[in-house]
C-alpha cells in the first residue's frame, strides 16, 4: 500500500510488481466501496499483468488528514461528478508514469472509467465495464434511487460494524449467492467509512438527467474497444441497462458482441465470479494486445 498526493487529497493504491506484458490494468472501484474489492481479480491477473488499484477520493483510504475532500482547483458543485473523478485518475496515471493502461471499472466505476477513456485516449487503450450500464434517465426510479440513497448515507453509524450479523447482512446485499463474511465485514468498513460529502455527491452528481444522457454519448464516440460484464440477477444495474449502453459502441454489433452475461450473479461479480471475469479479461486482452 502506497499513498500519492492528487489535489491535495492523499490517495492510497496498490500497484503490483511489473511484468513483461503491456499495458496496466488500473482497476476503479464503486460507490461506497474501495479498491480491496478487486484482490480476487489481481491474485489471478498478476503474474501476466501489472496491476494498479486505488481508493477514489472519498473513499477507503483516500481521504484528506483535514477531513475535506474538495480538490482545492475545482468548484464545490463539480468535485464528485465522473468527470472530476476522471480527472483524479488522469493525474494518477502521471504520476506514476503509466503511459499504456486498460480501465476496469465496476458500476461507477465503469463510468469513471468510461470518461476516463475520453479524456485519455492516448494512454488508455480499453475499457471494460463490470455491472455497469445506464444511459435511460427514469424519472421517477432515480429519485427514488437518490432518496434510498441520501438516507443510506446520513444513517451510518460508526459502531454498525460491531453490531451483530451486520457483516452477514452485507455479505448477502446485492449478490446473487452470500459472499464470504470477510466480505460483508470489509463492506461495513468501507460503508461507514466513506466521507459523508464524497458518498453524497458521488451519488448526486453521478445520477443527474443531464449526467445519465451524456454517458451513451461518450460511449458512442469512444474509438478505443469497450466490454461489458453483467450478472444475470444483478438487481442494481440490470443486463437490459447493460446491453443498453454498449448499444452505443462500435463494437456491439447490433446483437451483443461486447457484452458477456454471468449466469447466477449479482452486483459484484470481481467477487462473486472472479474465474470467469478474469477469464474473460485474459481474453480479451490476447486479442486486443
Amino acid at each position: 500500500m502506497a499513498t500519492i498526493d492528487i489535489l491535495g487529497v492523499r490517495h492510497t493504491y496498490e500497484l503490483t510488481a511489473p511484468t513483461a506484458t503491456s499495458p496496466v490494468l488500473v482497476f476503479v472501484h464503486g460507490w461506497l466501496l474501495s479498491r480491496h474489492y478487486w484482490q480476487p481479480l489481481t491474485d489471478r491477473l498478476a503474474s501476466n499483468y501489472q496491476c494498479l488499484t486505488y481508493d477514489l477520493r472519498g473513499f477507503g483510504d483516500s481521504q484528506s488528514d483535514s477531513g475535506d475532500d474538495r480538490p482545492c482547483s475545482e468548484p464545490l458543485n463539480s468535485c464528485y461528478t465522473p468527470a472530476a473523478y476522471a480527472r483524479d485518475l488522469e493525474l494518477l496515471l502521471e504520476k506514476l508514469d503509466i503511459s499504456s493502461a486498460w480501465l476496469v471499472g465496476h458500476s461507477l466505476g465503469g463510468t469513471i472509467a468510461l470518461w476516463g477513456a475520453s479524456k485519455l485516449s492516448d494512454r488508455v487503450k480499453g475499457v471494460v465495464c463490470i455491472n455497469a450500464g445506464g444511459g435511460i434517465y427514469l424519472k421517477e426510479e432515480f429519485e427514488r434511487f437518490r432518496a434510498v440513497g441520501k438516507q443510506l448515507v446520513t444513517m451510518r453509524p460508526g459502531w454498525l460494524p460491531h453490531l451483530p450479523l451486520a457483516d452477514y447482512l452485507f455479505a448477502r446485499d446485492s449478490v446473487a449467492r452470500p459472499i464470504g463474511r470477510s466480505w460483508g465485514r470489509q463492506r461495513l468498513r468501507d460503508f461507514v467509512g466513506a466521507h459523508p460529502e464524497a458518498a453524497l455527491g458521488a451519488l448526486l452528481d453521478s445520477t443527474t438527467e443531464p449526467e445519465i444522457h451524456l454517458l451513451p454519448q461518450i460511449v458512442s464516440q469512444l474509438k478505443q474497444p469497450v466490454y461489458f460484464i453483467a450478472g444475470t440477477k444483478d438487481k442494481i444495474m440490470e443486463p437490459k441497462y447493460v446491453l443498453h449502453l454498449a448499444s452505443f459502441h462500435w463494437m456491439f454489433q447490433g446483437c451483443g458482441e461486447n457484452v458477456l452475461q454471468l449466469p447466477d450473479c449479482g452486483h459484484l461479480a470481481m467477487v462473486e465470479q472472479p474465474d470467469a471475469v478474469a477469464s474473460y479479461l485474459q481474453n480479451i486482452l490476447k486479442e486486443d494486445t
